[in-house]
């Protein structure tokens, strides 16, 4: 059964269930999800993990370059899936995931086995600015139905930015939890290049050429370097304006483009936490941030 197929389905199917009650439903809608992440997942060439709001589109649109580079293919068509090895069969299927709804549908809601065999890509930021452009993300781009299934605030809560990055479900305890989760899975797994948004910040070429090396693709200086200045940040900010990528749906297109903080590419700040929040706040998010493992590099004044 096609992609699509398979999410046509899901609709029908929730339709058929809206008289169950809600825990019933989220659960039925967890586990499809999940039986389509998991068909992806065995048909990826590699994975690129992630919590939300860790600098994945970025990630995604220098990928999708250096594949339409590579490939001589149209530079709107935004890597999704399989799409770009359908019209070059060199280029890779590549599964973007946060291993969320997969866990409903495997049953591990631990262990990370069902990723063995698999190249993958972590990509992780600081938790601490990953919980407000969540927040933001929650406020002004997240369907009512994402945060219901995902226990996040319900849509209209009135919550603070603060509240809201203090979240057990959704704030900086969850993402730490989750990072080290994945530090305790790395040595089983193998085949894991841990990359930091921050590195990115720092030399994207550099980080964009070793996932190219780790996952197989061959490509040029010239063609990383091109990808590099593709996705540079401005021209990101004016991509998402002008909806540049055809076929993305609400992936890289801003909520209300007269709202800033609605757009996907909102301020690629490292560090950026600090102007939400008092000296006193900081440091509460520090220790916070002091239970990560120390292989990821956070803590401190690191970032």
């Amino acid at each position: 059964m096609a992609d699509k197929a398979r999410v046509v389905v899901r609709h029908i199917i929730m339709l058929l269930c809206f008289w169950l009650p809600a825990s019933r439903r989220k659960k039925i809608e967890r586990w499809l999800r999940g039986r389509e992440e998991y068909k992806k997942l065995q048909r990826s060439d590699w994975v690129l993990m992630s919590w939300g709001k860790s600098g994945r589109t970025w990630l995604r649109v220098m990928l999708s370059r250096a594949y339409q580079l590579k490939g001589g293919l149209d530079a709107s068509e935004l890597l999704d899936f399989d799409n770009l090895k359908q019209s070059d069969p060199q280029l890779p299927a590549v599964f973007f995931t946060h291993n969320n709804y997969l866990r409903d549908y495997t049953g591990n809601a631990q262990s990370k086995s069902h990723f063995r065999g698999k190249r993958i890509v972590l990509l992780v930021r600081d938790p601490r600015d990953v919980a407000v452009s969540q927040f933001f993300q929650w406020q002004f781009r997240m369907r009512p139905n994402k945060k219901f299934i995902n226990d996040y605030p319900i849509d209209g809560a009135d919550i603070s930015t603060w509240d809201f990055v203090l979240d057990k479900e959704a704030g900086v305890p969850r993402i730490v939890e989750y990072f080290n989760g994945w530090a305790q899975a790395i040595p089983e797994l193998k085949d894991v290049l841990v990359v930091r948004y921050e590195d990115m910040r720092t030399d994207p070429g550099t980080v964009l050429a070793k996932i190219m090396e780790f996952t197989g693709t061959a490509v040029t200086a010239e063609q990383v370097r091109e990808a590099v200045n593709f996705a540079a940040y401005d021209n990101m900010k004016k991509m998402e304006q002008d909806k540049f990528f055809k076929g993305s749906g609400a992936r890289v297109k801003p909520g209300d483009k007269d709202n800033p903080q609605s757009f996907k590419v909102r301020k690629a700040k490292v560090g950026g936490y600090r102007d939400y929040f008092t000296d006193e706040q900081c440091q509460q998010l520090e220790q916070l941030v002091a239970q990560l493992d120390p292989m990821f590099g956070y803590g401190g004044e690191r970032a």
